[in-house]
């Protein structure tokens, strides 16, 4: 397997989203993380995105024979048992690193983290092995997504902070959204709409706080018109609008991280996290995102 197919496998161009995560659970759980926490925390969630994308492919290599047969496994570009072997040593490496953060830190958490850990990689195996059949495969990838700001905030602070639980809440009620248009791939007809609902929960939670400061405000209406500008996209029927509609809505999971840092003071940070969803959007034209 080359760099290449290693690098559509784990649909990497998505990671900045997966680093503003983490960022965000950072700066909602209240606390100041220790110097290694944060960079071993980034890397131990990127390894389980990665090995979440490898697992992906693999359990629906039989959908995917009939359905995408230029995916790299039914292609025969690279064997099943190969991406299973890659995706759960990739699951143990991210759960040796929070293991790191929670005991080979100086003021680490301890087993919190690691607890929450053991069930991310329960949620990423059973949601890879069963989305296809569940109807409730939308919610088990957001709540993926969800258990990032989780892991982040027992890995730094001694409780959960309330700002982390409704930051948990909107990351879910966002993928979801994208989740479901994913799966319907157009918004061009009326029932299709219903999951606009779960993508305006982020503006109808951040609309009162965006007035408090300018940066705020920038950052809210800069998120409300990259999301606009997706769902336009999805509204038309072409393939390519629909794959640049999904691709858009899911760098936009980097500003709904910039929205709430800024919610919560930290205007640097979630000016990084601005720049994050850009450089998924750049990352996109080498690796696609879905």
């Amino acid at each position: 397997m080359n760099w290449s197919v290693a690098l559509r496998l784990g649909r990497v161009s998505n990671l900045p989203t997966v680093w503003t995560n983490v960022l965000a659970g950072s700066v909602l759980s209240g606390s100041v993380p220790r110097p290694l926490t944060l960079p071993l925390l980034l890397l131990a969630i990127s390894f389980f995105y990665v090995a979440g994308m490898y697992l992906n492919d693999a359990f629906d290599r039989h959908f995917d024979s009939a359905a995408y047969p230029q995916r790299p496994i039914p292609s025969g570009v690279v064997a099943a048992g190969t991406v299973f072997t890659m995706g759960f040593l990739g699951l143990t490496a991210g759960e040796s690193l929070l293991v790191a953060a929670g005991y080979g830190v100086d003021g680490g958490r301890g087993w919190p983290p690691v607890i929450a850990g053991l069930c991310l990689m329960v949620t990423i195996v059973y949601y890879n092995a069963h989305h296809k059949s569940n109807p409730l495969g939308p919610f088990l990838m957001s709540l993926c997504r969800a258990q990032v700001y989780l892991i982040t905030a027992l890995a730094i602070s001694p409780f959960i902070s309330q700002s982390v639980w409704w930051g948990m809440a909107l990351l879910v009620a966002y993928i979801m959204g994208v989740s479901y248009i994913a799966r319907q791939e157009t918004l061009a007809r009326l029932p299709n709409l219903w999951p606009l609902i779960l993508l305006a929960s982020p503006f109808l939670y951040g609309a009162a706080g965006a007035a408090r400061s300018i940066g705020t405000a920038l950052i809210y209406a800069a998120f409300l018109m990259w999301s606009f500008d997706a769902v336009r996209r999805l509204v038309r029927r072409t393939q390519a609008d629909i794959r640049a509609g999904v691709s858009q809505l899911l760098a936009g999971i980097a500003l709904l991280d910039a929205l709430l840092i800024a919610l919560a003071g930290d205007l640097g940070l979630a000016t990084l996290a601005v720049g994050a969803a850009l450089l998924t959007t750049l990352a996109h034209r080498f690796v696609p995102g879905t």
